[in-house]
């Protein structure tokens, strides 16, 4: 493994510290919501972006590193060992609540961080094992339609109003949650019975993508209820709807306001690195496994995460992807700051 490959396994001290929530109680509960929340943006703070890109040679190099590959297929055993951990210990009968709501954040932020991003990345692959993995990563969150309307959908109509998953100008982020919530399940929906009748002539097939996520994820569920109780399941399906929250306020700061042209035939134009926005802060990176280079990422969703490219020309976040995820919950302060950033986007290219 080199240098540059081993920096993507520090993510696991937020799974460490996961694993001490789970395993202790106190303060030591919520210590992965205060790594995520409070150090690491405080800390991007104070690091400057990087913005520097792999030549050809390295790129070359990083691709044909499979060390890149199996770090990601590592977080699926390390995902369900954490959720068959979180699940045993929370039928403790000492926990405190705010104990409870703890470890409850914990595994949503494992949900989202490990479930939904590397099954984001995965996603994106041809591999159908790859995409295996993708779909179970998802289920932790029971959000594989995700997979579905992801690929299909919004990167086909992101930065339009076609896509739900591309905030508005001015639409705060709860609001938002309702609608990309609500019109991307219908969305996948649409997509997996249009592919199902085109495939196998009906929409009422077993190799329904959306019929076989939903079977997938109720297994899931009843072997939660079964093995640990209504309380459990209950507290699992907190967890769940966390990591979709998580997931929902990435989409909502990558997209927010930027939006493609509308041709003459009534097509939209190319998507190009300037309709998402990017972060080159470091720490955030590393953390989502450089998610956060959003930009090249839709502008070439087949390129791997670790040769990621920096554009000049792609509209840049405040500060990282934690950071600015914290200032999107406060919309006043969100509209001042993101607000400005469109019109001086909109002032320079007219």
């Amino acid at each position: 493994m080199t240098a540059h490959a081993f920096k993507y396994l520090s993510p696991a001290i937020i799974y460490l510290l996961a694993i001490s929530a789970f395993s202790f109680t106190g303060w030591i509960t919520w210590a992965p919501m205060i790594y995520t929340w409070i150090l690491l943006p405080c800390l991007e703070l104070l690091l400057r972006p990087d913005t520097k890109n792999m030549i050809a040679a390295e790129e070359d190099l990083a691709k044909a590193n499979r060390w890149y590959d199996y770090m990601l297929y590592l977080i699926v055993p390390l995902q369900y060992g954490a959720l068959l951990y979180f699940l045993l210990v929370m039928k403790q009968n000492n926990l405190l609540w705010w104990e409870i709501a703890g470890r409850i954040f914990t595994m949503g932020l494992l949900s989202g961080t490990f479930g939904i991003n590397v099954g984001h990345e995965l996603g994106h692959r041809v591999n159908k094992v790859e995409q295996s993995m993708a779909k179970l990563l998802l289920a932790t969150s029971l959000y594989i339609h995700f997979f579905i309307e992801h690929n299909k959908g919004h990167h086909k109509h992101v930065a339009t109003p076609q896509d739900p998953s591309s905030a508005r100008y001015n639409e705060p982020v709860y609001l938002f949650y309702f609608r990309t919530i609500i019109f991307s399940y219908l969305s996948a929906w649409k997509i997996a019975n249009e592919d199902s009748l085109k495939k196998n002539g009906s929409v009422f097939h077993f190799k329904n993508e959306m019929i076989q996520a939903h079977l997938l994820q109720m297994l899931l569920l009843l072997l939660i209820g079964f093995f640990f109780g209504s309380t459990i399941t209950l507290y699992f399906l907190a967890a769940a709807f966390i990591g979709i929250l998580l997931l929902e306020t990435v989409n909502y700061i990558e997209h927010y306001g930027l939006q493609r042209k509308e041709n003459n035939d009534g097509k939209f134009e190319r998507t190009q690195p300037h309709h998402s926005w990017n972060s080159n802060h470091v720490l955030g990176r590393i953390m989502l496994f450089e998610l956060s280079r959003h930009s090249d990422h839709h502008y070439l969703a087949s390129r791997k995460y670790q040769v990621l490219k920096h554009h000049e020309n792609a509209p840049q976040l405040p500060t990282g992807y934690p950071g600015s995820m914290i200032l999107a919950l406060f919309p006043p302060l969100w509209f001042y700051v993101m607000n400005r950033k469109i019109k001086q986007i909109q002032s320079t290219a007219a």
